[in-house]
């Protein structure tokens, strides 16, 4: 009995593949946020890598002996740790002269600064006076002017006062700061003028409008101008060197330079003792600040 063949199949009849349904949108948005913040968190994890890879080497170093510095190839573990260098500056080389000089000059410049740079920002936030836009003019002219063009006639103004070697040399030139000015400003504008007129009704004249009701609610920039303050002034090299002329007013950061040299070469480990011992104060200020930093950095608008 013969077959019948089978009837082919129309293509009409045939049922069409079902296309892959694509994701939903949200989910693929969920997607691209999700590697983006990936990368962006392993380029933030390298630059920090990098940024912190000196102060670890420093810190190592600091407990290693010259020949161990010296020694090719590198080791980074020490060896044969040791804290030679830093009973050397905290016995032979006067430490303690040189931290209080640097403390006190830093105190005192921070101290000017939040004072006298919030009074100028007060006066060019709230109050008219002739010559005001001038004036703010000037101040950002200032910011533009780096620091070693004024180091010649501040040297001569104060040698003709004759301060050199003393600690208003060290401190007057720096009791107020284009930028801390405008910091304070910037914030200080933010503050409503209802609260000033309101003081002013109540009999409150410009200074103590200024010490019992500006300045309590500037707690931010004032902590955010302190640091850097701080910083600058903890950290000056070159005036300090220019106007220290004897050992008893030397600041830690000449004392490191001079002292780390010698004429046998450069004192590795005594220079990252004491770059250690430079750092720790500025590590330990800023993490008890850095709350009051980040607010005064946001608050007052300066990327």
């Amino acid at each position: 009995m013969a077959t019948s063949a089978p009837r082919p199949v129309a293509s009409s009849d045939r049922t069409p593949p079902i296309p892959p349904r694509p994701a939903p949108a949200p989910m693929r948005r969920r997607r691209r946020f999700r590697l983006g913040r990936t990368a962006t968190y392993l380029v933030v994890s390298l630059g920090f890598a990098a940024t912190l890879l000196p102060f670890v080497w420093m810190a190592l170093g600091s407990v290693k002996t010259q020949g161990e510095l010296l020694r090719r190839p590198i080791t980074w573990w020490p060896q044969d740790p040791t804290l030679d260098n830093f009973r050397r500056w905290l016995t032979q080389l006067d430490y303690p002269t040189y931290f209080t000089n640097s403390f006190v000059v830093a105190a005192f410049v921070v101290l000017g600064n939040l004072v006298f740079c919030s009074m100028i920002g007060y006066a060019l936030a709230k109050m008219d006076f002739p010559g005001k836009k001038a004036l703010f003019t000037l101040v950002m002219v200032m910011l533009m002017v780096p620091g070693v063009v004024t180091l010649v006639p501040m040297f001569v103004l104060v040698s003709n006062l004759g301060m050199v070697n003393t600690y208003p040399a060290l401190i007057l030139p720096f009791l107020a700061s284009p930028l801390g000015v405008f910091l304070m400003r910037q914030f200080i504008m933010g503050i409503p003028n209802e609260l000033i007129e309101a003081a002013r009704i109540d009999g409150a004249g410009e200074f103590r409008l200024f010490f019992r009701v500006v300045l309590p609610l500037c707690g931010p920039p004032l902590a955010t101008l302190g640091i850097l303050t701080f910083l600058s002034s903890w950290n000056n090299f070159l005036w300090p060197l220019i106007v220290a002329q004897t050992q008893d007013m030397y600041t830690l950061p000449v004392a490191l330079s001079l002292y780390s040299v010698g004429s046998n070469g450069t004192y590795y480990g005594l220079l990252m003792a004491g770059s250690v011992l430079i750092i720790a104060p500025i590590l330990l200020l800023f993490m008890l600040l850095q709350r009051y930093f980040v607010q005064g950095i946001a608050m007052t608008g300066i990327k």
